[in-house]
């Protein structure tokens, strides 16, 4: 709707400058009833993002060399970010990943099926065609590290994400068939279990898989057990439903496809002889708020079960690689939550070295990621230029 009553499709409107601020649109209820589900943004996003890959994606424009160079450390959403922003100012970039191919959690972490790598290899290919060099099979921290790294380039951009699995610390997480979700996905996702014999990495995934955890990773973690031939897969979470941090859309998918969920439930220990045979888990009941702002899962003494599986996945949280930290003098971190301490802009206390990411904040989204690496390029390109 705009001024003026309501357009046909396909008509062509011209709005004057500012006029749009204080406009109110003549209400006319019979077409601004709500219909169905809410206009799916993401959706959209992917629709135009496809139809620029099938009709050959179109470079920026990017600026004359500036005779800067920069290190970006890590090739997931932000450190990509952080890379294309860079070029187009026309600085001189460096991607150094850990991995044998670039993209971050989006090869290693994001199934196939919910992101096709080849979407990720074109944005890659598209960043390298701006000037952008990569460098695999390089970890920081060993390697070289940042110090080396300030010795060659003008400035660091670290976005090494949150790739180290948290785990239970219950008895049996050592038994054969209990894998953390960082392992199982890796081994799907990046080195192609799913096309084994095709390739030379294949994992083993039981009849009966639990997956631990109530994010989107177990989510991601359960829908691919049940790909690669699970007869039964179930999600054991402590909370209620209400309380999962996954996206409603997620979940929804999960049970559409057969998955069970057991809430309010708690592993306490894995059994088998070598490897895992079962579950012991107790009930829970939901108290007062925690930190996060969740009802406090608490158990109801006596009320131990079992359940019967032959493979676990732990996808109860990752936090990120302490390596980078502990070899970069200078750098202030927490070590509770294991984060670099970075501004709002990505500047850490080392000069000349800006962090963004899982990295700052702990695991989070693909996109605050992504906007945390276009924050810190304008850091970043400020600092280059003397600003």
């Amino acid at each position: 709707m705009i001024p003026g009553g309501i357009t046909e499709p396909g008509t062509t409107v011209t709005i004057k400058t500012g006029s749009w601020r204080n406009f109110r649109p003549k209400r006319d209820d019979s077409r601004c009833k709500r219909a169905g589900e809410p206009v799916a943004i993401g959706r959209l996003e992917r629709f135009v993002a496809d139809w620029e890959i099938e009709n050959g994606l179109r470079l920026p424009e990017r600026a004359k060399p500036t005779g800067k160079k920069v290190a970006v450390v890590g090739s997931g959403p932000s450190g990509l970010t952080v890379a294309t922003e860079l070029a187009k100012r026309g600085h001189e970039v460096t991607i150094l990943e850990t991995l044998h191919r670039p993209g971050g959690v989006l090869v290693y972490g994001i199934p196939e099926f919910r992101l096709p790598k080849r979407i990720v290899e074109t944005e890659v290919e598209s960043i390298k065609r701006l000037g952008v060099k990569v460098m695999t099979d390089v970890v920081v921290g060993k390697t070289m590290t940042v110090d080396d790294l300030l010795e060659e380039y003008d400035a660091v951009f670290l976005g090494t994400g949150a790739g180290l699995p948290l785990l239970l610390g219950i008895p049996g997480e050592d038994l054969s068939g209990v894998y953390s979700a960082n392992e199982f996905l890796i081994r799907i996702n990046l080195m192609k279990a799913y096309a084994f014999p095709d390739y030379d990495t294949p994992i083993k995934v039981g009849k009966r898989v639990a997956i631990i955890g109530g994010g989107n990773v177990a989510m991601d973690s359960a829908r691919c057990a049940l790909r690669l031939g699970a007869e039964k897969v179930s999600v054991v979470y402590r909370r209620s439903e209400k309380e999962m941090p996954a996206r409603n859309e997620e979940i929804e998918r999960a049970k559409e496809e057969g998955i069970i969920f057991m809430t309010l439930t708690q592993p306490v220990r894995f059994t088998g002889e070598e490897k895992v045979d079962g579950i012991e888990c107790i009930k829970m009941e939901l108290g007062e708020p925690d930190e996060s702002g969740r009802r406090r899962p608490v158990p109801i003494e006596g009320s131990n079960f079992n359940i019967d599986v032959d493979q676990v996945v732990i996808a109860i949280g990752q936090r990120p690689n302490p390596l980078v930290m502990r070899t970069t003098e200078g750098l202030v971190c927490d070590d509770r939550k294991g984060i670099i301490i970075a501004d709002s802009m990505g500047r850490t206390s080392k000069k000349g070295v800006f962090a963004g990411g899982d990295v700052i904040t702990g695991a989070a989204t693909v996109i605050a990621a992504m906007g945390a690496g276009k924050r810190a390029a304008e850091a970043i390109d400020k600092f280059l230029r003397g600003d």
